[in-house]
């Protein structure tokens, strides 16, 4: 189980490459926080993952599944979720 501390970690070096983000790296934050006591909810959709922190949603969808990263704007929207929760500045 990684701390806090390591989960922020975890979240800046997300910032610091938002075009070479793989959905898999949100997921694993997610799950996380899910251990750390975080209110944490998933819900599969067609082309990805809606997720619901401490009922802050955000939405992570992808729409080539070949490709493997995301588009900036579902890592911008994660950001900002993180940024409500007090997990990044």
């Amino acid at each position: 189980m990684a701390s806090i501390e390591k989960i922020k970690e975890e979240i800046g070096q997300i910032a610091q490459r938002p075009k070479n983000t793989p959905a898999s790296d949100i997921e694993r934050i997610v799950n996380q926080l899910g251990q750390q006591g975080y209110d944490v909810r998933a819900r599969k959709m067609r082309h990805g993952t809606l997720y619901a922190v401490q009922g802050r949603r955000f939405a992570v969808c992808v729409h080539n599944p070949g490709s493997g990263q995301l588009k900036i704007c579902y890592v911008r929207e994660f950001l900002d979720a993180m940024v409500e929760l007090g997990l990044y500045e």
